[in-house]
């Protein structure tokens, strides 16, 4: 698979290895986490929408029991406490851009998220995203 150049797309990418690593390393005020012109050269990315990336890594952070709701609601036969950490996050991220706030279109951001998941996530990662993020937008699309 092609590497994306899309600085939107890479914000998304370095926001998410943010948001891992705190919750990883079990810190939630910040101390120990990699800053993110670390993140950049490690990954080799030269240039990221740092607007977006500092939305969706304090966006998150903000709405995160909003956003965990939604996902308890939406895939309750998977606690959140059993869930693949790189999939919670790309979860969060998603909701957060696409249906909470809208930055993105949801379909965009849903788009994105099934993307990120199967470069991060695991085998089953891209279809469970796709599969969580597939029921709220239904329902969202209800309550229009």
């Amino acid at each position: 698979m092609k590497k994306s150049t899309d600085p939107r797309h890479l914000s998304r990418e370095l926001a998410l290895q943010t948001l891992f690593s705190r919750d990883f390393n079990g810190i939630r005020d910040g101390v120990l986490e990699f800053d993110v012109q670390d993140l950049s050269i490690l990954d080799e990315i030269e240039k990221y929408n740092e607007e977006l990336y500092s939305s969706l890594v304090n966006g998150v952070r903000e709405k995160h029991e909003e956003i965990d709701s939604l996902i308890r609601e939406f895939a309750p036969q998977w606690p959140i406490s059993q869930m693949k950490l790189v999939d919670l996050q790309i979860l969060r991220i998603a909701i957060f851009e696409g249906f909470l706030e809208n930055i993105t279109p949801p379909k965009v951001a849903i788009d994105e998220a099934i993307e990120i998941a199967k470069e991060f996530g695991g085998e089953t990662s891209s279809k469970f995203v796709n599969g969580v993020l597939g029921a709220i937008y239904e329902k969202s699309k209800e309550n229009e």
